[in-house]
C-alpha cells in the first residue's frame, strides 16, 4: 500500500455480599475514607488572563505520556495538540474536567485535569499553541469499487474538505477550518491539518451520533449537522486526508535544511 502526504490547497458492578458473624465480640469501627473531591461543574475561562507558555510548559509534564513532550503524539489514538489554538485547548480541558466530555479515552485525563485552575488550562493551551504541529501521511490507495471507484482514497476526503457536497447538505470543511486545516482561533474552530487519522475518524463518528453532554452544544451541533450524511468510507477518507494535510511552506523549510544533492562523480 502506498501513501502520500497531502499539501494544503457503566461498568456493571457485581455486588459482593459478605456475611460475617461475630458473636459477642466487639467490632472495631472502620475509619471513614478521605472525602471524595467533587469536580466543579463550571470552569469559568472568562475570568482568566491570556495563557503564559512558559507557565504552561512547567505544567505539561503529565501530558507528555500520551501527547508527546511537544504535543505531537506517537500513538495514533491520541490527538495532536501541538499548534492547536490556546482557546480550543483550554475549552476542551474544561469540558473534560467538568464531565461534559467523557467519550473515547478522555476518562484517562480526568485525574490530571481535575486539579487544574482555569488559568492553568489557558497556560497549557498557550504552551501547546506555541509548538510546531507535525503531519502524517495520507492513504493514496486507488479505490476499486463503489461511487468513488478509481479515485485515490485520500481524494475522497479532499473532495469533501474543499468542496463539500451541496446535494446532501455537506458544506466544505475548509470554510471553517481553512485551506491548510489551521482552524480559526476566534470562534475556537480547531487546527485539524496533520491530525491523527484514527482520532479524527472517532471524533467524526461521535459528532455523527449526535449525543453530547455539553451544556452549550452550539459548536458540537454544527459538526453534528456537517457529518450527518457522511458514509463510513467518507469519514475514513476525510481522516486520512487530514492526517496528511500541511502547509507547503513546511516542505520548503524542510528542504532548505537538507544538504544539497550532488551527482556522483564520473570515473
Amino acid at each position: 500500500m502506498r501513501h502520500a502526504r497531502v499539501l494544503a490547497f457503566s461498568v456493571i458492578a457485581i455486588p459482593v455480599i459478605a456475611a460475617v458473624a461475630l458473636a459477642q465480640s466487639a467490632v472495631t469501627p472502620i475509619p471513614d475514607n478521605a472525602p471524595v473531591r467533587i469536580v466543579p461543574l463550571e470552569v469559568d475561562l472568562s475570568k482568566t488572563n491570556w495563557g503564559d507558555p512558559q507557565a504552561g510548559q512547567a505544567k505539561a509534564a503529565a501530558c507528555a505520556a500520551c501527547h508527546g513532550p511537544d504535543g505531537n503524539p506517537a500513538v495514533p489514538m491520541y490527538p495532536r495538540i501541538a499548534g492547536q489554538s490556546e482557546r480550543y485547548i483550554a475549552r476542551q480541558i474544561a469540558l473534560i474536567a467538568n464531565g461534559q466530555r467523557s467519550s473515547g479515552a478522555v476518562a484517562a485525563m480526568v485525574p490530571f485535569v481535575q486539579e487544574l485552575t482555569a488559568q492553568d488550562m489557558r497556560d497549557l493551551g498557550a504552551w501547546f499553541a506555541s509548538q510546531k504541529a507535525g503531519a502524517g501521511i495520507a492513504d493514496d490507495t486507488v479505490v476499486a469499487e463503489g461511487p468513488y471507484k478509481d479515485m485515490k482514497f485520500y481524494e475522497i476526503g479532499q473532495k469533501l474538505y474543499r468542496g463539500g457536497d451541496s446535494a446532501r447538505g455537506i458544506p466544505a470543511c475548509m470554510a471553517c477550518h481553512g485551506p491548510s486545516g489551521a482552524g480559526n482561533p476566534g470562534p475556537a474552530y480547531p487546527h485539524i491539518g496533520g491530525q491523527q487519522a484514527e482520532y479524527v475518524a472517532r471524533r467524526l463518528q461521535e459528532y455523527q451520533a449526535g449525543a453530547t453532554q455539553e451544556k452549550d452544544p452550539a459548536l458540537f451541533n454544527i459538526m453534528a449537522q456537517v457529518t450527518h450524511a457522511l458514509t463510513e468510507q467518507e469519514i475514513q477518507a476525510l481522516a486520512s486526508y487530514l492526517q496528511g494535510l500541511h502547509d507547503r511552506a513546511d516542505d520548503e523549510a524542510a528542504a532548505a535544511n537538507q544538504p544539497p544533492v550532488t551527482a556522483p562523480a564520473r570515473s
